[in-house]
């Protein structure tokens, strides 16, 4: 490609919008243009990066056994009212009638529509197992879309789903797709995590993301770097301490703490460290008021805490109602009952294991402007009704595989597994005759790859002051020749022909700037776009009989000779 030819559109400034260096860089680089709110024209330069990605994923796929094909992007809604998706998909998903008022949805995922295919299709046990794939645009309507192509409410996604005779044979497909995508994003050049995960909406019994760690990441991983143990924070377990609780050594002593609602404000007016005291979160469920106790310098997981039975429907506890079912206002609230009496209302304790395993803490008195110090569960407030794993890990936690301390690093999810069990196949009665004649249902997977969102994700990933850094496999071109005077001198032009020749046959994909641009200009495109190496061809070097190679990564230039050039580089090649 030559690009006189290419239409290159960059800019020295990106819209104030751009929030993250992805939509920045991509707007700057020209990758992308804006349409609408969350939906973007992917320009020359984009689709180049977008193919890459795609062929990678295309490769890795059909070499696990899967099998391409090509779902419509508008759904029927009757799919989605046999599932039951119908009602319970929220505003994000986008909703129309035709010409005769009939019910239609723009695809955000395609499990209804692949079990319609799989019913339909797949009527032996000799027929599975079968994985069936597709990349595809998809529409998400989402309320706040931000960053770029990272959140949009259009984008592509590889979505691929398995069907197999049991759980058994669902394993083994979850695991197959699981060594793909790790070839996938090994193969694209990323610096990713694959980690346990909640499975959320989409259900089923065993999920992973696979995580690109960049700092502006969205997500949190747990993961230790000595194992291969790696979760979302959402999932990650927080073991109970090791050593059993300490015996109480403290008498229980009222303190007033006039004004201090918070436990930052009673650490500091009591001259105590924060992990000396217990925070109380309120909240309401349909079988009463819980009151969950952590240590103050943890923090709550949502997630872990919707897993339990007493909070599986709960929400946080308005001040009026902490008021009236514990009859104190709220940052003085604990597990003590005031005076020695029962709660005014019906109150269920959870106390996460660190807390549970305290002792001597302090907490609030369950009256206004005073906590109490010396406490211990059992001697001072009944044991907790239920102790559970309801906080967030933090760095140094022991690994709950044994073999070493957690770290955290932030993450943006580009790719999701899932072993769905019988969800839609049930719902949608595919079902399959076995060995014996016998009807069964099937169990089914899905895997998806954001193929967008790993575009920005690498740039999230790859980046420095002066532009993109692509991973050789992603990059638009490989390798560029900047010609330095293309258009007055035929010195330049002949040698920049003739060694764009020579590298295209020796199926490097190369670009050559014959822009005639000043050096500045050409360099300042070439790094932003991030192409990996470049080579700067000029009158003065062709006299020397030199050129110079260098790597976006590498600060300095190495003059090579021009007879040697081709072998050079391609002896730097990752690929």
């Amino acid at each position: 490609m030559r690009l006189s030819q290419f239409l290159l559109s960059t800019t020295k400034e990106a819209p104030a919008e751009a929030e993250i260096v992805s939509h920045q860089l991509m707007l700057r680089a020209g990758m992308i243009r804006k349409l609408g709110a969350g939906i973007y024209t992917w320009m020359p330069l984009g689709v180049r990066v977008l193919r890459k990605v795609e062929t990678i994923i295309r490769e890795e796929m059909n070499a696990a056994g899967a099998i391409e094909l090509l779902m419509p992007v508008i759904q029927p809604a009757e799919l989605w009212v046999e599932s039951g998706r119908w009602e319970k998909m929220g505003p994000e998903m986008l909703r129309l009638k035709d010409r005769h008022e009939r019910d239609f949805i723009v695809q955000p995922t395609s499990e209804e529509v692949i079990t319609d295919i799989a019913r339909q299709e797949l009527k032996s046990w000799r027929q599975l197992p079968k994985n069936l794939y597709h990349i595809q645009t998809k529409f998400r309507d989402e309320r706040r879309p931000r960053f770029g192509v990272m959140r949009s409410r259009e984008f592509i996604m590889k979505d691929a789903y398995s069907f197999d005779v049991d759980k058994d044979g669902l394993m083994r497909s979850y695991q197959g797709m699981y060594d793909a995508y790790s070839r996938i994003f090994t193969r694209l050049g990323l610096e990713f995590r694959a980690v346990e995960a909640d499975t959320g909406n989409i259900g089923g019994f065993a999920s992973h993301e696979f995580q690109v760690l960049a700092d502006s990441g969205e997500d949190v991983i747990a993961y230790c770097p000595d194992s291969d143990y790696a979760a979302n924070l959402e999932l990650a377990q927080a073991l109970a301490p090791a050593e059993p609780r300490p015996a109480p050594s403290q008498p229980l002593t009222l303190v007033h703490t006039p004004g201090q609602t918070t436990c930052e404000d009673v650490a500091r007016f009591l001259g105590e460290p924060l992990e000396k005291q217990l925070k109380a979160m309120m909240y309401m469920g349909s079988s009463g008021f819980v009151l969950v106790m952590l240590r103050a310098d943890h923090m709550v997981n949502e997630v872990k805490l919707g897993k339990l039975a007493p909070l599986a429907d709960a929400r946080p506890a308005t001040p009026e109602e902490i008021e009236a079912h514990l009859g104190v206002i709220p940052g003085y609230c604990g597990p003590v009952p005031r005076h020695g009496k029962a709660h005014p209302g019906r109150v269920t304790v959870v106390a996460d294991r660190t807390a549970a395993a305290m002792a001597d803490f302090i907490c609030g008195a369950n009256e206004a402007g005073y906590h109490l110090t010396g406490v211990n569960w059992g001697r001072d407030c009944p044991e907790p009704d239920l102790v559970a794993d309801v906080r967030n890990v933090v760095e140094g936690d022991p690994s709950p595989d044994g073999k070493g301390h957690l770290k955290l690093r932030r993450g943006i999810e580009v790719g999701h597994v899932f072993a769905l069990g019988r969800k839609y196949s049930e719902a949608l009665r595919a079902t399959f005759l076995d060995r014996e004649q016998k009807e069964q249902v099937m169990e089914m997977g899905c895997y998806g790859i954001g193929v967008t969102r790993v575009v920005a994700a690498a740039i999230e990933q790859n980046n420095d002051a002066r532009g993109i850094i692509w991973p050789e496999a992603m990059a638009p071109w490989v390798a560029a020749i900047a010609a330095v005077g293309y258009d007055r001198s035929a010195e330049v032009r002949a040698a920049a022909d003739q060694l764009y020749s020579q590298l295209a046959a020796a199926d490097i994909d190369v670009v050559l700037d014959d822009r005639g641009e000043r050096p500045g200009v050409m360099f300042a495109d070439l790094e932003l776009i991030g192409i990996p190496w470049r080579i700067t061809i000029g009158e003065r070097g062709l006299k020397e009989g030199v050129v110079e190679l260098q790597g976006r990564r590498e600060t300095e230039a190495t003059k090579i000779p021009l007879t040697e050039i081709v072998i050079a580089l391609r002896s730097r090649l990752v690929h």
